[in-house]
């Protein structure tokens, strides 16, 4: 019985729906982890389609396109080289799971199936695939891999069965989406099954951008005795091959150096960069032009644009109203300076003395008031959209979670743009990221080092600025109020009462959370964000726009 085997863990980006782009990147993994001795290649779930592949799975021209690649790189196996094991879509007697493949001598060898289907927060699994069986461990070179598929480790019903049925070792595929914290989760977790069942577990995740979702890769190895024996980066791509020997009935890992723990802010802020680069890249633009208003949201939005894209491919434009102070003006010039972008001023008081001119007749003797606000934001959005049209560069939407969660934006106006990176970020968090940007670049950034915008920025009270003298808390509680009392709501689903009990005022509970039913509408027409939180709108959090429920209890 052979003693040693060497596991490339090839932390991979794939992009969704690009099945021969995909067949490509697997293929230089497999060359790369050869060359440095691997006996077996591993991917992450789905690899060869991307995940999730939403309802793209259910065209028969796809399933297609990823058999006949997956048969491609079987019969390269011939070669003598790697085994190695793929994720991808699997038809069998009129059902279509999500499956791993055993890829080794030519030949497709053997697959295992997704067993536990997540049909939650994210996850829409069950729509698209059916459970496979509880599996048994695959023999690869005479050792006894017990593989299985993301959520299958989340519950300890397989990985018993794997360690009963004659495993040494628990390996999982992932396409395990980011959340801030998330890792010490998985981490915990997978401690529990190295408990439960005294095998080494090895968690393999994608790293990319995809929509609304971040992977951060972040996979790991843990011996038997709990102990971490390999980590691999964040937010990167690698290939780690890894080194396994018998200790008597034990497989044992070799350990490797660990790379260093991100803060919180870090993680998040990479999060960011990641989502921004794939789907900018992926979707083919060239850049990304911006609204810069001299406030913390449009600062810290270019800042990770600049990072994630490099400062030739962000374009700034200040379009300044009556109401603009003076220092806004300056904060955003410096902002630009400090970032090295194209920086534009466009003054709206022209086109907000037009629309005035054109809606007199019907606005006849009606005081000003939100309406007039409102155009001035839209007509910010419409300049900014001419320039996206006639460029080609994606207009990058600024807004935080806390004003989407209360409706504190204006629909065709803030709101417009392709991608927001600040869309699952409290406003609380955006001061935290703030400050964390202007004391470290982050370690792949493409910005400058040092402070990347004016400490002004983050210390001034943040305005709209669409009247004289406006601040947001003239009609929002103040921020560490508003985003204790939203992340109640939103994130844990907290009653009013329970929020009273936990210190907050009950008007304003009350009044926050109107706010937030009364803002769903907004929200589905809002572009789509990088999923930060539990709970980011759209994919988690599913109400009804019409919807009757105060919070009350009769």
């Amino acid at each position: 019985m052979p003693e040693t085997l060497r596991i490339a863990l090839a932390q991979i980006n794939p992009h969704e729906g690009e099945v021969e782009k995909n067949a490509a990147r697997i293929r230089a993994a497999r060359a790369e982890a050869a060359a440095k001795g691997a006996d077996l290649v591993v991917t992450p779930e789905l690899s060869i389609a991307g995940y999730p592949p939403e309802d793209l799975i259910l065209k028969p021209a796809f399933l297609d396109a990823c058999d006949a690649r997956i048969a491609a790189l079987a019969a390269e196996t011939a070669d003598g080289g790697p085994g190695l094991i793929v994720g991808g879509p699997w038809r069998s007697e009129g059902r279509l799971y999500n499956a791993a493949f055993l890829l080794e001598g030519g030949r497709i060898v053997t697959a295992r199936a997704k067993h536990e289907l997540p049909n939650y927060g994210v996850f829409d699994d069950k729509r698209h695939f059916a459970p496979g069986p509880a599996p048994g461990p695959m023999v690869f070179r005479g050792f006894r891999i017990g593989l299985m598929i993301c959520e299958d480790w989340w519950f300890p019903a397989v990985c018993e069965t794997l360690a009963e049925s004659g495993a040494e070792m628990l390996l999982s595929i992932n396409g395990s989406p980011f959340e801030a914290g998330k890792q010490h989760v998985r981490e915990a977790l997978a401690v529990a099954r190295v408990v439960e069942t005294g095998l080494p577990f090895v968690f393999l995740n994608q790293v990319c951008g995809q929509d609304e979702l971040v992977f951060e890769g972040a996979s790991f190895i843990l011996n038997a005795d709990r102990s971490p024996a390999v980590r691999l980066p964040s937010f990167t791509e690698a290939i780690a091959v890894t080194e396994w020997t018998r200790d008597g009935a034990r497989l044992v890992c070799a350990p490797q150096p660990l790379p260093p723990e991100e803060s919180r802010e870090q993680s998040i802020y990479r999060a960011m960069m990641l989502g921004l680069a794939d789907y900018v890249n992926k979707n083919g633009f060239p850049g990304v032009v911006l609204g810069l208003s001299g406030g913390i949201d449009s600062a810290l939005s270019a800042a990770v644009a600049v990072d994630a894209l490099g400062p030739g491919r962000v374009r700034a434009v200040m379009l300044p109203s009556p109401y603009t102070s003076r220092h806004s003006l300056e904060d955003a010039a410096e902002t630009a300076r400090l970032l090295g972008i194209r920086y534009d001023v466009v003054p709206i008081t022209g086109a907000m003395a037009a629309f005035h001119e054109a809606l007199a007749p019907l606005f006849g003797n009606r005081a000003p008031d939100i309406a007039e606000e409102n155009i001035q934001s839209r007509s910010r959005g419409l300049i900014l959209m001419a320039l996206s049209n006639k460029f080609g560069d994606m207009l990058l939407t600024t807004g935080n979670k806390s004003e989407m969660s209360v409706g504190y934006a204006t629909l065709y106006g803030d709101m417009c743009g392709g991608f927001s990176v600040l869309k699952d970020v409290y406003k609380t968090t955006v001061f935290a990221l703030a400050r964390w940007r202007n004391a470290h670049r982050p370690p792949d950034g493409r910005g400058p080092e040092g402070p990347v915008m004016p400490e002004r920025v983050i210390t001034k009270p943040p305005s709209a600025e669409l009247k004289p003298n406006q601040t947001d808390q003239d009609t929002l509680p103040p921020y560490d109020v508003l985003d204790s009392i939203l992340e109640g709501l939103v994130e844990d689903e907290e009653s009013v009462e329970a929020l009273v009990a936990r210190g907050h005022d009950r008007a304003t509970v009350l009044r926050v959370w109107r706010m937030l039913d009364r803002a769903e509408y907004k929200r589905r027409q809002a572009p789509p964000g990088v999923k930060i939180t539990r709970r980011a709108f759209g994919r988690d959090r599913r109400y009804p726009i019409t919807n009757g429920f105060t919070g009350l209890i009769a």
